[in-house]
């Protein structure tokens, strides 16, 4: 799972790296180096913003091992997770910043994000209904 959603990640940023540009009413597909997190938050960290990401995903990819019972519970949302975190994060390293390419522009303006910006909303979200039906059932 994990692989898939890198590679699909990867290869829609490289339309965008190599020139593809789309204006749309609603929403422009354009390109846009993000060096901060999510909104630009924390892009005054610049260098340094990789290597606490790299730590922490680290840190997590470490206690999941000693959790497996987390980990096979959530293990497709945590794939997706964990592929999609891979290719923001090489970005990182490849392009100083997430490359971020939808940008939605009709009523308000929003943050450029990407692919893989959805899928870790998608699969944060799993988790978080999982666990709350778990704890319902329980």
């Amino acid at each position: 799972m994990s692989i898939g959603i890198f590679l699909i990640d990867q290869n829609l940023k490289s339309l965008f790296l190599n020139g593809y540009r789309y204006n749309g009413e609603y929403i422009s597909l354009i390109l846009v180096f993000n060096q901060g997190v999510a909104f630009s938050m924390l892009a005054f960290l610049q260098e340094y913003l990789k290597y606490i990401q790299l730590g922490i995903f680290i840190f997590i990819s470490i206690y999941l091992v000693f959790e497996k019972e987390i980990f096979l519970r959530y293990s497709l949302p945590i794939g997706i997770l964990y592929g999609a975190g891979i290719g923001n994060l090489h970005d990182r390293f490849a392009y100083k910043g997430v490359v971020d390419y939808i940008y939605w522009h009709k009523w308000f303006n929003f943050a450029v994000f990407n692919f893989a910006d959805i899928m870790i909303d998608f699969a944060v979200v799993w988790i978080i209904f999982v666990s709350y039906k778990r704890k319902k059932n329980a």
